[in-house]
């Protein structure tokens, strides 16, 4: 076998070790993210289950930092299918995010500034391991939205007449 193939064998396990299984794509809309951060969760087996099926929903969710913890809240999970009641989870727990202390410290700091807030972002794996995109983001205003729509707008128009070219 060619040098050429098993490169490309590595990539696509690389790309399968690395899959997004959720993103939160209205965070951006409502949102400038002023800077993110990778964190690990603490989940149960049955949420697990749930995420790697994609049943995750990011939309309404943020963070809090409450005793030098960083807490993931209203982030629906949904229960796993094969799982009795007994054993699944509630959709809606609060779930602890881990991070290193001076991380946490470094986001407690820029919390205190007012308007900012802790928004997750995507939802990924990184090998086998569960991991969250957090952003620490700034809302907008309407005309912020319209703004950030316009300046997309143009640049896919720019790169539509290059192509053109």
């Amino acid at each position: 076998m060619a040098k050429g193939g098993s490169k490309s064998a590595a990539k696509a396990k690389r790309d399968a070790a690395n899959k997004l299984l959720a993103d939160n794509r209205m965070a951006r809309h409502q949102y400038e993210i002023l800077e993110t951060l990778e964190t690990g969760v603490e989940l149960l087996g049955t949420e697990v289950k749930s995420i790697r099926a994609g049943q995750v929903n990011l939309r309404d969710g943020f963070c809090l930092i409450r005793n030098g913890e960083m807490q993931l809240h209203n982030v629906h999970i949904s229960p796993h299918s094969h799982a009795g009641s007994y054993f699944n989870h509630d959709p809606l727990r609060v779930r602890k995010l881990l991070a290193h202390r001076r991380e946490i410290d470094k986001l407690r700091g820029a919390l205190d500034q007012k308007g900012l807030t802790l928004i997750p972002l995507n939802v990924h794996l990184k090998g086998s391991w569960i991991k969250v995109t957090i952003g620490l983001g700034k809302g907008r205003k309407l005309h912020d939205k319209r703004q950030e729509e316009r300046r997309k707008q143009d640049v896919k128009e720019t790169r539509a007449a290059i192509a053109r070219l």
